[in-house]
């Protein structure tokens, strides 16, 4: 005769052992899921300001052909500072104006003979770019709010063979990120800089982005002239 008392209880103690395991597999499942999903989405751009990433990412070789477009962000805003502002209260801080000239110096070394600039018609970007370059800046509207035609507007303005260098804000920066595969990216900082390419095949790559302090490690001996 069977003890079904036994049986019974044997079915009923091995369930909970069942649970656990299917609950640790589970977990397991969760934690390779999540740890993909890090790997797969890429926070943010290259830090072309790290030891040789410019030459590495083909940042030189790219802007000698004039196939670069740099979106760079304006300086720090008057308005969420409490150092002194250039004026007005729209505009940018006097710390953010020295910042912008160095930035501006930069660019200065990779080389700006066949190189256009458009400045957002935001007070902070126009003053941004004339302290960068010296000069009154060109603006366009579409800088100001991007969204998600962003990728398409710039490629309509890059001229062939000659560089673009847009001064704008973070938001239209993230725009790009993001329809680059960059969703995660924090946001820019103030006068950052986001590198793309435009590709043969008319494609928009990001070739990395860099903060104002670090030009002076990215560029190497050429930071003397900064």
């Amino acid at each position: 005769m069977i003890d079904t008392a036994k049986s019974g209880t044997g079915t009923l103690a091995s369930r909970p052992n069942r649970f656990r395991k299917a609950m640790a597999w589970a977990s397991v499942a969760a934690l390779a899921i999540l740890v993909s999903g890090f790997v797969l989405w890429p926070g943010a751009p290259l830090d072309l300001g790290v030891a040789n990433q410019m030459e590495s990412a083909g940042m030189y070789r790219h802007w000698n052909s004039g196939e670069v477009i740099a979106l760079v962000r304006h300086a720090e805003r008057c308005d969420r500072s409490p150092t002194p502002c250039v004026g007005p209260g729209d505009g940018i801080t006097l710390a953010g104006s020295s910042m912008s000239r160095r930035l501006g110096r930069a660019f200065q070394v990779l080389g700006m003979d066949s190189t256009d600039v458009l400045s957002s018609p935001a007070t902070r970007t126009r003053q941004t770019a004339e302290f960068m370059f010296g000069q009154p800046a060109k603006t366009q509207d579409w800088l100001l709010s991007c969204g998600s035609q962003i990728g398409e507007t710039i490629k309509a303005h890059k001229v062939p063979r000659r560089n673009l260098i847009l001064v704008t804000h973070s938001d239209c920066i993230s725009d790009l990120e993001s329809q680059l595969g960059f969703e995660h990216a924090p946001h820019s900082q103030y006068n950052s800089s986001l590198f793309v390419t435009l590709n043969s095949d008319g494609t928009l790559q990001i070739l990395g982005s860099i903060k104002v302090e670090d030009w002076q490690q990215a560029l190497g001996p050429e930071a003397a002239k900064l």
